[in-house]
């Protein structure tokens, strides 16, 4: 292989680490997009991608280890070939790095301005899904019609969910604690990960990855590490898997606290965007998944549509990236029929 060649080599290999890392905080629909023409480009595109991929995979298995396990990981954790994570560390290193110092940059307080905003106003549509990042990097995904307040001072994180449904990927800061308020109820986090339910009679927290605490709300005037301190919880510190009800009737009732099964956490989630990864899937099952998520309508008209088979990866919410994949790679030509339904023809 010559110099030129390498470099081709290496400048795919660490596209595709990139590209790793920004399915795995989740992909923007501009960027779905972008990621689904670079992967067709070249076929060493989609190669490398999928090696990339299950090295980083494997990586993930540390999150199951805790210090209550042993006073250190078991280094038969990392046991898959050694000789292809060495390989793709460093390029997949220099990427998680130049990550976290965007990270840190954002969520530093020494780094925030000077005037902070006092409140934004978040109202997604009535109808669909919606995805916000906020300033510190937290990623929030919104129920349809969900209303929310972001305030953030230098000293902590406050959003106020004034209806419907949230969940948030929080962006960890232990000197600025993240604060859900909802209907009178504080749940408190660093860096985790949970669902906010908020309707007329009771808020629902379920957590899925590391712990928060509900309190009874503050004022907001009151430095969240003293209001921590000072409000009794109102249920016990939550734990990965663990959903709280609490009941906001003037009548006292006591919270119902459960852990949930997968399957029952992912009936809870259902409502939201995320990643739909197919191997070899019919077209017919891919469209069935779109149509669960949103609300343009995907129809194949054609009946051979339905048994062509898809490899790749997409957001629930980028149907469009989709359709533009199929009309490019599998004859299809697509009708749009108002803002509610695509249907999807085999080209003659």
């Amino acid at each position: 292989m010559n110099s030129s060649s390498e470099h081709h080599a290496e400048g795919v290999a660490s596209a595709a680490a990139s590209w790793v890392l920004r399915h795995d905080r989740g992909l923007t629909p501009a960027e779905q997009d972008e990621f689904l023409h670079w992967l067709t480009q070249d076929p060493s595109h989609s190669f490398q991608f999928t090696r990339h991929r299950q090295n980083w995979q494997r990586l993930e298995v540390l999150a199951h280890w805790r210090t209550e396990h042993s006073t250190r990981p078991n280094p038969d954790l990392l046991a898959p070939p050694r000789k292809q994570l060495l390989r793709f560390a460093p390029m997949l290193a220099l990427a998680a790095a130049a990550v976290v110092a965007a990270v840190f940059i954002s969520t530093n307080p020494a780094n925030a301005p000077a005037t902070l905003p006092v409140a934004t106003l978040v109202t997604p549509s009535s109808n669909i899904v919606t995805q916000r990042i906020l300033e510190d990097g937290t990623i929030v995904e919104l129920n349809q019609g969900t209303v929310m307040r972001v305030h953030f001072t230098r000293t902590e994180r406050r959003v106020s969910l004034e209806q419907g449904e949230a969940h948030f990927t929080v962006t960890k800061n232990p000197s600025r604690p993240f604060i859900v308020t909802a209907r009178g109820m504080d749940v408190f986090a660093v860096g985790t990960a949970f669902n906010v339910r908020l309707d007329q009679v009771v808020v629902e927290v379920l957590v899925t990855e590391g712990r928060v605490r509900v309190s009874e709300a503050t004022d907001g005037a009151t430095p969240a590490s003293a209001a921590l301190a000072d409000k009794a919880p109102v249920v016990p510190l939550l734990q990965a898997g663990q959903r709280a009800v609490v009941s906001l009737s003037a009548q006292p009732v006591a919270p119902q606290i459960a852990t949930l099964t997968p399957g029952e956490i992912e009936r809870v989630l259902a409502w939201q965007h995320r990643l739909l990864d197919f191997t070899a899937a019919p077209m017919s099952e891919v469209v069935a998944a779109f149509n669960r998520r949103n609300h343009i309508q995907l129809v194949l008209v054609d009946p051979q549509l339905a048994e062509i088979r898809i490899s790749a990866t997409f957001r629930s919410d980028n149907i469009e990236g989709f359709v533009s994949l199929v009309e490019m790679g599998f004859s299809t030509r697509a009708e749009r029929l108002g803002d509610k339904e695509i249907r999807l023809h085999q080209a003659r």
